[in-house]
């Protein structure tokens, strides 16, 4: 099994910039993708960055150019960089994994850490 532990939410301004983390324990060699998710209040859960180990990135069009997702495999954690964050930003974001053959859905997901961002 993998366990996953966000941090680095905050409260920030619009324009201003923030480090999610994401660091995995367990079985984590097992992990073919991690992703970020993201659901604001009275919203559906959203996609919004995707690393697959064996290489590559994909990204939401609401976040591209301003978010980043990274991965240091020394440390076993994922990261997202946000850039020019806007209100519409603010969200509680998880992070997911998964093994090969599976979905996000029915992986593993991380408590999730709050983001807020100030007009």
């Amino acid at each position: 099994q993998v366990q996953l532990v966000e941090s680095g939410g905050d409260l920030v301004r619009a324009g201003g910039s923030l480090r999610l983390s994401c660091r995995a324990s367990g079985s984590s060699s097992s992990i073919s993708a991690m992703a970020w998710f993201r659901q604001a209040a009275g919203k559906q859960r959203e996609w919004v960055a995707t690393f697959i180990l064996s290489g590559g990135t994909t990204y939401a069009d609401s976040v591209k150019d301003r978010f980043t997702i990274s991965s240091d495999n020394t440390k076993n954690t994922v990261y997202l960089q946000m850039n020019s964050l806007k209100p519409e930003d603010t969200a509680v974001y998880y992070c997911a994994a998964k093994t090969f053959g599976r979905t996000f859905d029915g992986g593993f997901w991380g408590q999730g850490t709050q983001v807020t961002v100030s007009s």
